[in-house]
């Protein structure tokens, strides 16, 4: 949410935010109903102020026939005054809904663009693995080795469920454990944060309105997060921090959930695109400062990136153009990680800034030198991201035996070197 003095006074910017992001917002039209707004707040004020004053004269008021004339004059302002308060209700939710379209503007640097399609490549590091053979995909490989179990997992779930078992549950505890000891290095505080939390954090990080339809509800009217940006962001809530305590620099861990609406045929089959998962997620709260909120979005950015780096993964580095950047950004990279058994990059991470544009929502401030309070910054990036990252390690690691090599990183966590079998037997097929 942007500071409506800003909007009134920067119309134009807005205007070009819109067009940047592709977004259909009239920046007029809302204009005009701040303006009634304004105007209603004041006509209520003062109808108010009016009434109270009266009301003291009924007090002072000598005689009864003065009396009744003063009181039919009270009940007269009172009927007009709930007829103004009305429409004020009316106006007020209008505006509130055209608050929530207001774009962010995006920085200089975010190329034009329509949307996916038009995402910048802006760098490539990692040569993709020549294989000798021709290469498996992961759920041919991850099945044999009984790392996973699909028809058991559609069989519990429904549509996109799994289970990861044997090596590959093993494999997923490798990389959160990796993960937990390479970012806590990094200056970041460990936290496992909660996935089922209250609408209007939803609202006040941005996924809501916009991502409806791929967010779980329950019938508390609560929702399940796709990511722990949402109750970090809320753990702050409501809060002023102290100036000499920031940034706070969170790696938080839980479970998310993502309904994935629309995006039946695409990508839909093994661990790629699936409903459950669970990530760790970068998050900082920062001053008040561009230059600090860029600082700290290409160094989240580069921890990703160092992380898939040590486990030796094939990524490339793209730059989200204003079509496909979403209402509440400034700006947006996206790290892809190599697939072999596609031969393209899928996304294993998302790095945005937002300024203060969540902060607005969630009430985060902070007290500056001079005493007063200002609303802090906030950014966030995927630190690691299970089972899509485990998918992407079995294919570049496979053997031509059908066996998966485990990367140098995470032997310590594995306590094998190669995955070649499972550990235990399976249990028979229900019939």
């Amino acid at each position: 949410m942007l500071d409506i003095k800003f909007i009134k006074e920067n119309p134009d910017l807005i205007k070009e935010a819109a067009r940047k992001k592709h977004l259909d917002f009239d920046v007029d039209a809302f204009l005009e109903v701040e303006q009634k707004r304004v105007s209603l707040i004041g006509e209520v004020e003062g109808l108010r102020a009016k009434q109270k004053k009266v009301g003291e004269q009924v007090a002072r008021t000598g005689t009864s026939r003065d009396k009744v004339s003063v009181m039919k004059e009270l009940k007269d302002m009172k009927d007009e005054l709930q007829e103004q308060e009305a429409k004020l209700t009316e106006v007020m939710k209008e505006w509130q809904g055209l608050m929530l379209q207001v774009p962010n503007i995006p920085d200089v640097s975010v190329p034009e663009g329509g949307g996916e399609p038009d995402n910048q490549e802006v760098l490539i590091k990692g040569a993709p693995p020549k294989f000798e053979f021709e290469p498996k995909d992961h759920i041919e490989l991850m099945t044999k080795l009984q790392m996973i179990d699909l028809e058991r997992g559609t069989k519990a779930h429904g549509f996109r469920g799994y289970f990861l078992q044997n090596a590959g549950a093993d494999l997923s505890w490798a990389v959160w454990n990796y993960a937990r000891a390479f970012f806590s290095k990094r200056d970041f505080r460990p936290f496992v944060a909660p996935a089922i939390l209250k609408k209007e954090f939803f609202y006040a990080t941005g996924h809501l309105p916009r991502e409806a339809e791929d967010l779980y509800k329950t019938q508390d009217d609560d929702y399940l997060s796709g990511t722990a940006e949402v109750p970090m962001m809320a753990y702050h809530g409501g809060e002023i921090l102290n100036e000499a305590d920031l940034p706070k620099r969170y790696l938080a861990f839980s479970p998310c959930y993502r309904r994935e609406a629309g995006s039946h045929g695409k990508d839909i089959k093994g661990l790629i695109r699936v409903q459950e998962f669970f990530k760790l997620e970068q998050l900082i709260i920062c001053r008040a400062d561009h230059a600090e909120s860029e600082k700290f979005h290409e160094e989240t950015n580069k921890n990703y990136e160092d992380f898939i780096e040590s486990l030796g993964l094939p990524f490339r580095r793209v730059l989200i153009c204003g079509g496909d950047l979403g209402g509440n950004k400034v700006k947006q990279y996206d790290t892809e990680i190599w697939f072999p058994s596609q031969q393209t990059y899928r996304e294993g991470s998302s790095a945005a800034y937002y300024h203060d544009f969540q902060t607005r929502r969630f009430n985060i401030r902070y007290r500056a030198e001079n005493g007063k309070p200002r609303f802090a910054h906030s950014l966030n990036c995927t630190a690691a991201a299970t089972p899509r990252l485990l998918a992407a390690l079995v294919e570049n690691y496979q053997q031509a035996d059908g066996s998966i090599k485990v990367p140098e990183a995470l032997v310590p966590y594995m306590d094998q070197e190669v995955i070649t079998s499972p550990h235990g037997q399976e249990s028979p097929r229900a019939t």
